[in-house]
């Protein structure tokens, strides 16, 4: 393809997963000319089943996708590892082609810093994000039911009906009523039924790392209305820096094509959307005289405030059968632990309490229960020593009862929690690699405890044999990159402004993640297509 550069735009966006995807769109929409900067490549829809079949074979290793070697090496210098390539994305639909799908909005304590005194407040509300919510939900097709009783209010049904409960969560619901526990059902970015000429789920159960169907929802279907409208989308190149002139504006993205060559996209507007990590990375690499720390880093913060949601989970087997591993993503959780995660859990059989250990700071839990416990008849098979007749007799005893529960709690804000650059490792194109510096600390800790003491009981209610939990020290992250361009009202606290543009930088936003003040505890994808929206609303009033 051309990827020499637009003459005119009005606006470059970097990156193009469902941040920049949906920015591009609405703009492109309102008449702008818009050029997308892609780093990664346009994946053939045909190529889909193929990755599918890939990804089940045994022998499979690394991604379907492509991620790795020298253009996405990184380097993790913290106390805790931090495996970035395990789940991101470089192409045109970003993470969200192999992502899970689920999309709720956060809860006005998320904004209002109402989880604890040492959670900074956003400076916005929920309200100011409630229409963006719902044209979020509109454009990503979500499917839901307005069932969850201790979700925010709502003015508007889901764009579509919410999938059923699975088998297993009817086994589940006995349990949580006898605990006095609420489950509810979970939106979701998949087709319930025919949405925006997209098919209805038809159940291949692989949605992690890939839907062959269409009918979950990645960011190339917004790519393509904004293609439709007029944008232009350049894959395959990777921008090296963002370029100001002496007013301090920003004036061309350099980018790198695959044949090595540099070439320079000037714009009237500039934003950036390229993850929570890339992000900081591009602006730490812009440094100038006039910025020697950095691109829109005067306040020093680039970078700071790394934040991600970490896996709290416990499981085991049943006297009967749960039908495990037939659905491919989560149709009931629980948030009645989101806004009280110390509340008691009362067990009626014996009369237990289960609360907190202390009456310390906790973060928001939000529980799930999972569709896909166990391995699968494959995983068995393959480490069985018994052939023939006896080995289908153990696949038929061993296979299909496990259960699980699994949740999310999100970390606090630490400023020691950072996206930094590995002078000492380069990438494909000799700059520096991102270097992740990730730490926990004791409320995460006591969260996690907190999930796996609700989750326990729940299990013990149901009569299951748990052989398994994942807890805080044997947890991970679900790679929901957070906060390392904080937004702010004050310049010497914070990177971004309430509209999303960089406090330095006056025709320079970011839409992403990045500029999230506190991380909750519930998964960002909605709120992050939210304030691209709103970020693109605010960009096309100053165009």
């Amino acid at each position: 393809m051309d990827r020499t550069p637009s003459e005119r735009a009005d606006v470059c966006v970097v990156g193009a997963g469902p941040a920049g995807a949906l920015v591009a769109s609405r703009l492109a929409g309102d008449g702008r000319d818009v050029v997308v900067l892609e780093a990664g490549p346009r994946f053939d829809f045909e190529s889909r089943q193929r990755r599918m079949e890939e990804s089940i074979r045994p022998a499979h290793e690394g991604s379907v996708w492509g991620m790795g070697g020298p253009r996405d090496a990184y380097s993790a210098s913290g106390d805790r590892y931090y495996p970035l390539n395990v789940a991101r994305v470089k192409g045109v639909g970003g993470t969200t082609l192999h992502w899970q799908g689920m999309v709720m909005r956060y809860h006005p304590s998320d904004f209002d810093g109402g989880h604890d005194n040492d959670d900074p407040a956003w400076p916005i509300g929920y309200d100011d994000l409630r229409p963006y919510y719902a044209e979020a939900e509109r454009a990503l097709g979500v499917a839901g039911d307005d069932d969850n009783p201790f979700a925010p209010a709502r003015e508007e049904p889901f764009p579509m009906p919410g999938f059923p409960p699975s088998y297993s969560d009817s086994l589940f619901a006995d349990a949580c009523e006898e605990l006095g526990i609420t489950m509810h059902s979970v939106p979701n970015a998949r087709n319930s039924e025919g949405y925006d000429d997209r098919s209805a789920c038809v159940g291949y159960g692989t949605c992690q790392p890939v839907c062959p169907s269409g009918a979950k929802y990645d960011a190339s279907a917004t790519i393509e209305d904004a293609e439709a409208a007029g944008a232009r989308v350049i894959d395959r190149v990777p921008v090296q820096r963002v370029e100001t002139d002496g007013q301090g504006r920003a004036t061309a993205a350099v980018y790198a094509t695959p044949d090595g060559e540099e070439h320079r996209q000037t714009a009237r507007e500039f934003v950036l959307a390229a993850g929570g990590v890339e992000i900081p990375r591009l602006l730490l690499l812009s440094r100038s005289e006039a910025h020697p720390d950095g691109l829109a880093n005067s306040s020093g913060l680039v970078g700071h405030y790394f934040m991600d949601h970490l896996f709290a989970g416990a499981g085991g087997s049943l006297g009967r059968r749960t039908r495990q591993n037939h659905v491919g993503f989560i149709t009931s959780e629980c948030h009645q632990f989101y806004d009280d995660p110390g509340q008691a859990v009362e067990r009626v059989d014996d009369g237990e309490t289960v609360v907190p250990a202390s009456d310390a700071a906790l973060s928001p839990i939000k529980l799930e229960f999972l569709n896909y416990a166990g391995p699968s008849p494959v995983e068995l098979a393959l480490s069985a020593e018994r052939w023939g007749d006896d080995l289908l007799g153990d696949l038929r005893e061993a296979y299909g009862n496990r259960i699980a529960m699994g949740g999310l709690v999100g970390q606090p804000p630490r400023k020691e929690n950072r996206v930094t650059l590995d002078t000492s490792t380069t990438d494909d194109h000799g700059n520096p690699v991102p270097d992740i510096k990730w730490s926990w600390g004791e409320r995460l800790g006591r969260t996690m405890s907190r999930a796996n003491e609700i989750q326990h009981a729940v299990l013990a209610e149901l009569g299951a044999d748990v052989d398994w939990t994942v807890g805080p020290e044997n947890t991970g992250p679900a790679y929901h990159h957070m906060g390392t361009t904080r937004m702010g009202t004050d310049p010497d606290e914070s990177v971004v402004d309430p509209e999303l543009r960089t406090h330095d930088v006056g025709n320079l936003s970011i839409a992403s993640s990045s500029v999230f003040v506190t991380a909750g505890s519930l998964n960002p994808t909605l709120t992050i297509a939210a304030l691209a929206l709103k970020c693109a609303d605010h960009v096309d009033e100053r165009l």
